[in-house]
């Protein structure tokens, strides 16, 4: 049998207001320990602007990340004019090159194709 309680609406609107403040604390503590264990970066604004803006994600983290063209080629073992391709639009890049450039940003393929 279904057990029923019935409570003034006002009530339920405070309850469920602190149901959805719980989460929204909950779902930032989350956040915060996930940055405390190097599971989740910051970005800071001008790159996340750029990314929005449509800009070439493998662009936008190698400047992020400080490196030139020929840098993050070297540290994921291609060549530098396909990152320039890749950057430019010329080229997507296969899945294993995008692996490799990911690995060397310490991004995931997603951030470079999304």
């Amino acid at each position: 049998m279904n057990e029923m309680v019935t409570i003034p609406r006002a009530e339920y609107d405070r309850l469920r207001a602190a149901a959805e403040d719980l989460a929204d604390l909950q779902a930032y503590d989350r956040a915060q320990a996930a940055l405390a264990a190097g599971e989740e970066e910051l970005i800071p604004s001008e790159y996340a602007a750029r990314l929005i803006d449509g800009e070439n994600p493998l662009r936008v983290y190698r400047d992020l990340r400080g490196m030139t063209q020929a840098a993050l080629a070297q540290a994921a073992g291609v060549n530098r004019v396909t990152v320039a391709e890749i950057e430019t639009g010329r080229k997507h890049g296969s899945v294993a090159t995008l692996r490799a450039l990911a690995g060397a940003l310490g991004v995931t393929v997603d951030d470079l194709t999304g």
